[in-house]
């Protein structure tokens, strides 16, 4: 591979710790299969899922000892054979490596971008639009008119729904931890936005919406999810997103019941693994109407490289706003 160094810095899971430790390391570039692109990274997605993986607490653990990180945009490097060329700026996920400064990323899953597009605003189209977009259009089955309440809509699963809500003609309230997301959520487009903190959180929102949620997406789980429950309308799709909260959510299968209602799980990886032509024009859809100008992101909330841990904190922690990430120096 002519013109790439043979070592670069990685962020490496050595032991499976209750902190997730990661240690800065000079590792071996990796060499490119027959279906992959060797990616010089420049950004480096961050999600939840990353502060459950180091823990070893994700549904995928990977041998020790790995690279976390599913989400990179960066230059491809090396991989002949492909439909895109050396020299061409996508975004990907990268079924982890990404906290690199060089990552392996499946062909299939590589999309080129514009070079003047933002980073962070180029990850953020690569997984958490696409994400959302599934789970309101497909699991949600979202109409025009109809109700949606995203809970921690500041976040990057979040930020999206929130987006995607409004250009798909639904009324949307969110839900957020602390006044400056709430604030965001505002100036996003929501209708309302109300603090799942409180404890009076549902009369408010019965308050802003007395028929209920038509469609309730839900990225917190735990008692906020089992509290969701009483916000439903008749027929409402309660859709299962994560449990970014910590615990799993009890869901009292009477409400479901008494509203005629049905709880859906979205799980957008195995959505990328089963059906990939659907993963592909989801992805095109996004990028599209922002090129558009249909959707407006959320700023995000960029990292250097060597604040990995702090970042994975901040974002295990709920103090990040819009999508999180991480530069990478070249």
């Amino acid at each position: 591979m002519s013109g790439i160094p043979r070592t670069m810095r990685a962020w490496r899971v050595e032991e499976i710790t209750e902190a997730g430790r990661m240690q800065l390391r000079e590792v071996e570039v990796p060499r490119p299969g027959p279906d992959q692109y060797l990616v010089r990274v420049e950004a480096a997605g961050l999600a939840f899922g990353d502060t459950l993986i180091v823990r070893g607490r994700y549904q995928i653990k990977p041998p020790l000892p790995f690279t976390p990180g599913s989400e990179v945009v960066g230059t491809v490097v090396a991989g002949e054979g492909g439909e895109i060329a050396v020299g061409t700026r996508i975004a990907s996920s990268s079924r982890q490596g990404g906290f690199a400064e060089y990552a392996l990323v499946p062909r299939a899953e590589a999309v080129a971008i514009p070079e003047g597009m933002d980073a962070g605003d180029a990850l953020a189209l690569r997984s958490n639009y696409p994400t959302s977009l599934y789970a309101l259009r497909v699991a949600g089955r979202l109409a025009p008119g109809e109700t949606l309440l995203v809970h921690a809509a500041a976040g990057g699963v979040g930020s999206a729904a929130l987006q995607l809500g409004r250009l798909l003609g639904a009324r949307v309230i969110a839900t957020a931890g602390s006044e400056r997301k709430r604030q965001a959520c505002l100036d996003a487009g929501a209708d309302a936005a109300l603090d799942y903190a409180d404890p009076a959180w549902v009369d408010a929102f019965r308050r802003a919406a007395p028929g209920g949620a038509d469609v309730i997406y839900d990225p917190v789980g735990g008692e906020v999810g089992a509290q969701s429950l009483r916000c439903l309308a008749f027929g409402a799709r309660y859709l299962v997103i994560g449990f970014a909260g910590g615990t799993l959510t009890p869901l009292p299968a009477n409400r479901l019941l008494l509203h005629n209602a049905s709880a859906v799980g979205v799980l957008w990886g195995e959505v990328r693994k089963r059906d990939l032509a659907l993963a592909a024009q989801l992805t095109r859809e996004v990028y599209g109407w922002h090129a558009q100008g249909r959707i407006r992101l959320m700023p995000g909330q960029p990292f250097g490289f060597a604040q990995a841990p702090e970042a994975l904190a901040a974002l295990e922690g709920r103090a990040t706003v819009g999508k999180a990430w991480l530069r990478v120096p070249s």
